[in-house]
């Protein structure tokens, strides 16, 4: 299959379908983290069965030696999106309008988060993936403008943003979560380079940034685990990212950086459930380009 032909239930966007049954799980949670109706409806409408459980019964039925390993990454990923959520939500609480989720996957942060009045939400990613949640979703009401773009990021993706509404003359806050670590190096500067390119001042970016993807790849629980639900991870993720605080900095961005296990012991999660490689090398990035 042609990397512009990823669908729902192959290559990248099968990672996105895994994602959305992880938050299924934690919004089931008693202490969950996030609130994500739609990621059940979501995974079900895929109809995978049950190699993406969705709540914690179905999760308990899976063999010992691999459910260990799936809650552990609920763990992590409960945690990685309310600290994207909360940004967020600061972003439009600051007067922000224009959001821009890139690789935005079945994360359905237009139709469930409190967006203010006049809120448009810009999602991209490959038009396949933003479809079936649209077709899925449909009969859900919006608290927000929301304009999906069908378009792979290593086209001209700018061009079409711009093409559906985006005024750069407007600040704007950017979402990069799960997305880098797919990325080499140096796409990943000239991700950050076109966002500083299309955000006026007082605009904010938060990404999720992985040091060393190595450490996950070769680990042989969460690769087995991976090629259970159909990911080769060795192909998906690439080794070496650039250090995002940094080129942010030299792009004239005001970035700090949070540990994700210091983002789990805040949040009241014990960072010893997350999974270990994740998170000795995962930080949550933010920044915001002056005024």
């Amino acid at each position: 299959m042609a990397e512009q032909d990823w669908d729902i239930i192959s290559g990248v966007g099968r990672t996105a379908l895994a994602v959305a049954a992880v938050r299924a799980i934690e919004t089931h949670r008693a202490d969950r983290l996030i609130d994500d109706p739609h990621a059940e409806v979501l995974v079900r409408a895929a109809d995978q069965g049950m190699a993406f459980p969705t709540t914690p019964e179905a999760l308990a039925a899976i063999p010992d030696d691999e459910r260990g390993w799936a809650e552990r990454i609920d763990h992590y990923v409960g945690v990685r999106s309310r600290v994207f959520d909360d940004f967020l939500l600061a972003a439009a609480r600051s007067g922000l309008r224009q959001f821009v989720v890139l690789a935005a996957g079945l994360d359905a942060r237009p139709y469930r988060l409190d967006w203010p009045g006049g809120t448009v939400v810009f999602e991209l990613d490959q038009p396949k993936v933003l479809q079936f949640k649209r077709e899925t979703l449909a009969d859900v009401e919006l608290p927000c403008g929301y304009r999906p773009i069908g378009v792979d990021l290593r086209e001209d993706w700018p061009a079409a943003l711009i093409g559906a509404g985006f005024d750069t003359a407007e600040p704007a806050a950017w979402l990069a979560e799960g997305l880098l670590p797919y990325l080499p190096a140096e796409a990943e500067r000239r991700l950050l380079a076109t966002i500083t390119e299309l955000s006026a001042p007082s605009s904010r970016v938060a990404v999720e940034e992985f040091g060393d993807t190595a450490r996950i790849r070769d680990d042989p629980k969460i690769a087995e685990y991976g090629r259970k639900q159909g990911m080769d991870l060795d192909e998906l993720l690439h080794a070496g990212g650039v250090p995002v605080t940094e080129v942010l900095d030299e792009l004239g961005w005001r970035a700090e950086a949070e540990p994700s296990e210091d983002a789990a012991t805040r949040l009241g999660r014990d960072p010893g459930r997350a999974v270990g490689p994740m998170l000795d090398i995962s930080r949550f990035v933010t920044a915001v380009k002056p005024g």
